[in-house]
């Protein structure tokens, strides 16, 4: 395992910390220094070689000796080349003794200093005169506190240390564990997709693996191992949208374009939540962006979450308006296309392979996609809300994610959205429904005259406008986005403003449902000639 040098290292690094902090802790024992400890030095002499050291010196300092006493003392007398010394220390009974002696010239300037860490109460003086000693009255140090010498700062450093070592063992226990897990499920994984390989047959497209499953199982989408079997054998070929989300990229399966939506890591809940509404029983509908797989890709270093669904190459609603004008026909047949796609969302379908209610809450145009043949679909589902009327149940996604504000009712932005009440999500929607006709009716030609694309309240707050900034414009002052004089002398057109000022409403209870809406746009198709 590649960890294992790294364990390795690590075990060595922290015994070599520990021994550092063990010996920072142990004191010096100077007795070893002192004459008469019953250990003759072995010195040599000057007529050895040309050169003296300081501790063959010539003996020249006499000092008093009580306790210290070399092997050839004379009556309480040694001498040393050294200096003189006293000392006072506690014994096994914790009474004082004072002792004295010669010291050696070899360290006596370090050991009259003593250690401050000696692991007995003692002191030591010394002095340089032909028996000073006899007049050194050292006095023992204070007792020393057993918590404050383990609060001393060798103490900390022990710890730190031990603390250190056992929380980098600890680190590198865990990531070696779940590399070599993640490795093994990575290998399990691509070695299931393999025995996948031939599941598709050759020559199947799409729409006919869809058609299959919708016949043949409950309508919630292609089997799972389908699925996975897709998104292997998908082949990327350019990046063609981005978003807080993550990005779109244009993919060929077989030859066939797809759309593949890959989220950011932070965004598996919405990834997670979109999945999970697309694979809805009897989600699919004509209006709605065709879902095909959803699969969770290895790529070594990172992790794809990847949704696959149709490839519309018309783009948003949000690109299609800003370059193209409509006419009284496309209108209508745009409004009614989204308002079919909401009003199914909307619609629980009961039964044993019923449908339950669906809020979208972020409807916008930059979330609705062209078709080639004039209408439109609803796309990105990550924030939806489902209701299930069984258990009268509220499902609410787990995304920290919001949705636009500049498409926010004026209940989500004065946070008095009943989040337990599902009528209230689905209100919401129609409000956002509202604003999306808006940008539509401005790019309708009439008499030929037409305003460009412009978001909603895009002359009443920033380009990028804080959630303080539209609960200011829409609910504090009730403004909603302007229209042009020559809405009402188009009959279409004033008929489509009456539509949305109802629905973008104020009071959540004023507005129309999705159901009235349709049915509205479906009389002025109708009256058209219009062909859907």
């Amino acid at each position: 395992m590649t960890g294992l040098p790294s364990c390795i290292a690590a075990v060595g690094f922290c015994i070599l910390l520990v021994i550092r902090a063990e010996g920072i802790q142990t004191g010096q024992n100077p007795d070893h220094m002192l004459h008469g400890t019953g250990h003759k030095h072995e010195s040599r002499k000057p007529g050895d070689g040309p050169t003296v050291a300081p501790e063959d010196a010539a003996r020249f300092l006499s000092c008093y000796c009580s306790g210290h006493c070399p092997e050839d003392h004379k009556n309480n007398t040694c001498e040393t080349n050294g200096q003189c010394f006293a000392i006072i220390e506690e014994d096994e009974n914790g009474e004082a003794i004072l002792t004295s002696g010669c010291m050696k010239y070899e360290g006596s300037h370090f050991q009259c200093k003593d250690s401050p860490r000696a692991q007995t109460r003692r002191t030591i003086e010394c002095c340089d005169t032909d028996f000073c000693n006899r007049d050194l009255q050292p006095t023992l140090p204070p007792p020393m506190d057993t918590g404050s010498y383990f609060g001393s700062a060798h103490w900390l450093a022990f710890l730190i240390s031990m603390t250190v070592c056992c929380c980098t063992l600890i680190c590198i226990t865990v990531v070696c564990y779940y590399r070599y897990k993640w490795q093994t499920e990575r290998q399990r994984y691509h070695r299931d997709l393999e025995q996948d390989e031939a599941f598709i047959p050759v020559g199947e497209s799409l729409k006919d693996l869809i058609n299959q499953s919708q016949s043949s199982s409950s309508g919630s989408g292609l089997p799972l191992l389908v699925q996975r079997t897709i998104a292997k054998q998908i082949q990327m070929v350019r990046q063609i949208g981005k978003g807080r989300y993550g990005e779109v990229w244009l993919g060929r399966w077989r030859g066939e374009k797809v759309a593949v939506k890959v989220f950011f890591t932070r965004e598996e809940a919405s990834w997670f939540r979109e999945t999970e509404i697309y694979q809805t029983v009897l989600m699919r509908h004509e209006n709605i962006l065709g879902f095909i797989a959803a699969d969770i890709k290895g790529t070594g270093a990172f992790t794809q979450l990847l949704l696959i669904t149709d490839y519309h190459e018309n783009g948003s609603l949000y690109d299609y308006l800003k370059f193209t004008t409509l006419d009284t026909q496309s209108l209508l047949r745009l409004a009614y296309s989204a308002a079919c796609a909401l009003c199914h969302l909307h619609t629980e379908i009961y039964g044993t392979q019923g449908k339950p209610a669906i809020a979208h809450r972020d409807l916008k145009s930059k979330n609705i996609l062209m078709k080639k043949n004039g209408t439109c679909c609803i796309a990105d589902l990550g924030l939806a809300v489902k209701f299930n009327s069984d258990t009268n149940e509220v499902d609410v996604p787990l995304s920290t994610r919001v949705g636009t504000r500049r498409y926010m009712a004026p209940e989500v932005l004065g946070e008095t959205l009943n989040k337990n009440h599902f009528q209230a999500y689905i209100m919401a929607d129609i409000y956002s429904y509202s604003l999306i006709i808006w940008e539509m009716a401005r790019r309708c030609v009439t008499g030929g005259i037409v305003e460009d694309h412009q978001l909603p309240y895009y002359e009443m707050v920033p380009a990028e406008p804080s959630f303080e900034d539209m609960l200011e414009v829409v609910c504090v002052k009730g403004l909603r986005p302007t229209v042009s004089n020559r809405w009402n002398s188009d009959e279409c057109l004033r008929a489509m403003l009456k539509l949305m000022s109802e629905c973008w409403a104020h009071n959540p209870a004023s507005r129309l449902t999705i159901l009235r809406v349709k049915k509205t746009l479906a009389k002025m198709v109708e009256s058209q000639d219009i062909k859907i």
